[in-house]
């Protein structure tokens, strides 16, 4: 793993965002984000609405169990949507983030455990379901369908962070 960028604590504003959401057991998870992304990338590019970063967004988190994600893109302006693509955002905060190039697992752990050590709280609901993340993502900064080789892609961690205690 190679660390690039934190981690350090960020604030952004709302992002205008459109995406696919579903919900898929961890084991299989990357090839369904696989698939959601291509899908993604042919509506959008049909849409002709300019958009940035593709992103995997993590709302509920059960390892044993089902994710419930969204693979979806930062646009410039709020999207209409259609039958399968929907509107949303990334929302306004504070965001533990890290900028990484490959071994998500463990950028993932070195991300909690720094928040952790710092004493930061995290913008989570923990449930029957799994944890509940306010907002949590990775961006994919290299563009998939540039570089093939996912253990090369340059990819920004960021977890919204809740209020101090």
């Amino acid at each position: 793993m190679e660390i690039l960028a934190g981690p350090s604590v960020v604030t952004w504003p709302e992002r205008a965002t459109a995406g696919i959401r579903t919900v898929t057991p961890f084991r299989g998870m990357l090839a369904v984000r696989d698939k959601l992304m291509a899908e993604l990338y042919q509506r959008l590019d049909d849409s002709g609405i300019r958009y940035g970063p593709v992103f995997l967004r993590l709302h509920v988190v059960d390892m044993d169990g089902d994710m419930d994600l969204e693979v979806g893109a930062i646009t410039d302006q709020p999207f209409a949507g259609d039958d399968r693509v929907r509107p949303g955002a990334l929302p306004a905060g504070r965001y533990a983030a890290l900028t990484y190039v490959n071994h998500a697992r463990r950028a993932n752990g070195l991300l909690i455990d720094w928040v952790r050590a710092e004493g930061l709280p995290f913008d989570v609901v923990t449930g029957p379901a799994g944890d509940a993340f306010a907002c949590r993502y990775e961006a994919y900064l290299t563009d998939p369908r540039t570089e093939r080789r996912k253990t090369r892609w340059q990819i920004e961690l960021a977890i919204r962070l809740g209020d101090q205690l």
